[in-house]
């Protein structure tokens, strides 16, 4: 086992934290990148694993990249990348904004690769989060025990991993190779595939009726050849995303200032008019892709896709079949309020993420003694004055920092104001405690 100190670690080498890596390096103050290191559980960087659908778009614009609107001049972005790759000439006479997922995807580990002072280390996957104590009780940092045996020491914290994949109750007794979440669709798709009862094609339920959803929806045809999937949504039916530009100002940078300042009443019905801008919606483009294939379906006639709208789960479990068993859904129709069975060989969750913090964050606000989690504008949670580490939360703060913080729109900027504060909380030292630990004060590492 290995021992390493470093005064800023980052856990997941997604956007956010990529970004703010960036920043770092180019924020101007010698040191303060050096002594960073971003940890990543795979071997590689990849935007959103488990949807790298081939035909797959950002609905973000390329504009809203790692840094441009902090820096239009930076070598970090997405354009430079395009120019770099020699494909800058093709990207521009697509006449799009959106480029596809894997342009994104391959540009984030080109920003990966480009890092001069950040540490990126691959492979390497957080097991826990532990804080360190000075023995009158402050947070001088925190020892993070890895997948592989090593453990790293540090001062400051950066938890951009992105929240849990969430399973509703109603699906958690299936058996686990009977249920795949759109977070593990790419990775698990060819073995449920598997689960077609013999010499017929698989039987997919997809539930949800948002992007993830639709994206699994669309690629089980080919996925699974010869299957006609049915989509269960509790909506009337599938919609697109509210994208007028008088409320993509809402996603600006500067209204976190704005939307940091309202009350928490104003907050809850801010967020709540803005659900259709990112949540429970499609693309509009890939919203006439999936009606031009169902109605290509019916006029060839094909086996008909279904979309099944005002429909929810209720039940389900596993029964025997021919060839070994079958998941069995109760479903209530709720226009007219019976319940019937869909009988099926999979089913596939674009359910969304849990809304409360991460596992991992929360067992850590456990170990500290916090009843609960809060983040100032900075996004550093309030860890009691007397804290020397300091723990930064990214893409989480929709609470309190408005729908786009799980976005990319406002990357650049929030990596801005979180390196900003690292670097002037930066101390003379480095190490976990930053150099500020007062003479005789202990440290006490939790185990």
């Amino acid at each position: 086992m290995t021992v390493h100190e470093v005064d800023v670690l980052m856990i997941g080498a997604g956007p956010a934290n990529l970004a703010l890596a960036v920043a770092l390096e180019e924020c101007g103050r010698s040191g303060a990148a050096r002594g960073a290191m971003i940890l990543e559980q795979h071997e590689d960087v990849k935007w959103q694993r488990n949807l790298m659908l081939p035909w797959a778009r950002s609905q973000v614009s390329y504009v809203k990249d790692l840094v441009t609107l902090r820096n239009p001049r930076s070598r970090f972005s997405f354009l430079n990348f395009m120019h770099e790759r020699g494909e800058l000439d093709e990207f521009v006479n697509l006449g799009t904004f959106n480029p596809f997922r894997w342009q994104v995807s391959a540009y984030l580990q080109w920003v990966a690769d480009s890092l001069e002072q950040v540490r990126v280390r691959y492979q390497a996957r957080a097991e826990r989060i532990l804080p360190i104590h000075s023995e009158s009780g402050a947070v001088l940092g925190f020892t993070v025990p890895l997948s592989d045996g090593d453990t790293v020491l540090c001062r400051d914290l950066v938890v951009g991993g992105g929240r849990d994949a969430h399973v509703p109750e109603v699906f958690r007794g299936l058996p686990a190779e009977r249920v795949v979440h759109s977070t593990e669709y790419s990775t698990r798709v060819d073995a449920t595939a598997k689960l077609a009862r013999p010499g017929k094609p698989l039987r997919p339920v997809v539930v949800g009726g948002a992007q993830s959803a639709a994206e699994m929806f669309m690629a089980l045809h080919q996925h699974a050849p010869g299957s006609s999937p049915t989509m269960l949504i509790r909506s009337i039916a599938l919609k697109d995303y509210q994208t007028s530009k008088f409320v993509n100002e809402l996603f600006y940078p500067s209204f976190v200032d704005e939307f940091y300042a309202m009350t928490d009443e104003v907050r809850a019905k801010v967020l709540g008019e803005m659900h259709l801008t990112n949540y429970a919606g499609l693309a509009a483009p890939f919203l006439e892709e999936l009606y031009t294939m169902i109605y290509r379906q019916k006029m060839l006639g094909e086996p008909v896709s279904t979309i099944r709208g005002l429909t929810e789960v209720v039940g389900a479990r596993t029964e025997p079949a021919a060839g070994g068993e079958e998941v069995v859904l109760d479903v209530r129709d709720l226009k007219r309020g019976g319940v019937e069975h869909v009988r099926c060989d999979a089913v596939f969750l674009g359910t969304g993420f849990d809304q409360r913090m991460p596992s991992m964050v929360r067992e850590l606000a456990e170990a500290i003694g916090l009843d609960e989690v809060t983040v100032n504008r900075q996004y550093r949670a309030d860890l009691g004055e007397d804290a020397h580490g300091a723990l930064y939360l990214q893409g989480v703060n929709e609470a309190t920092h408005g729908i786009s913080d799980s976005l990319i729109s406002v990357l650049a900027q929030r990596s801005a104001e979180i390196a900003g504060d690292i670097v002037e909380r930066r101390g003379p030292g480095t190490g976990p405690d930053g150099g500020r630990r007062k003479s005789g004060d202990s440290v006490v590492v939790a185990a």
